[in-house]
């Protein structure tokens, strides 16, 4: 039998630098709250094309599945102003913080969800355009993928323990 704990998941969000410009980081933000979601770190930062080589083809195999120019535009947008990383904990976070955020392609995301909402962008256009899609929000694929990218964009000092008042009556 499972134990509540083996429930308990992390996820890497990384508030994109559109989300930062538009100044609607604070409604971002309040939908993971609302659901119970818990922040454990957060910071803002401006990368380097190695931290998002690392984060984006290393772990997340940009260039392998979508090829090196959509790599390349996708660099090129985050680099256009700093971001906000932060880590969400809660029950199985990584597959709520998906739901929560919707589709990769923005033009696919349901009204609803933060892409849906605030963004409409398709692959196609930008692919024309020769940009990166700005669509708000990095989001976890999967626990093991979490693990990692939490690694590679917090140490261990910057991610706290704590209990709030929802723990209380969930675990």
């Amino acid at each position: 039998m499972a134990n509540k704990e083996d429930f308990i998941q992390r996820s890497l969000v990384v508030l994109k630098p559109d989300t930062v410009q538009r100044g609607i980081v604070g409604e971002i933000i309040q939908r993971f709250e609302r659901v119970g979601l818990k922040i454990v770190a957060m910071k803002m930062v401006m990368p380097d094309e190695k931290l998002y080589r690392m984060h984006y083809e290393d772990i997340g195999q940009m260039i392998t599945r979508r090829g090196e120019q959509v790599f390349r535009y996708n660099v090129e947008y985050m680099m256009t102003g700093p971001v906000i990383a932060m880590v969400l904990e809660g029950i199985e976070a990584v597959p709520l913080v998906r739901k929560i955020v919707g589709p990769t392609e923005p033009k696919s995301a349901e009204m609803g969800t933060i892409r849906g909402d605030f963004s409409h962008m398709s692959f196609g256009y930008s692919d024309a355009k020769g940009v990166g899609v700005p669509n708000l929000v990095h989001a976890s694929g999967n626990p093991e993928e979490a693990k990692k990218e939490i690694d590679l964009w917090f140490n261990a000092n910057e991610l706290y323990d704590y209990s709030d008042l929802r723990e209380k009556y969930t675990r």
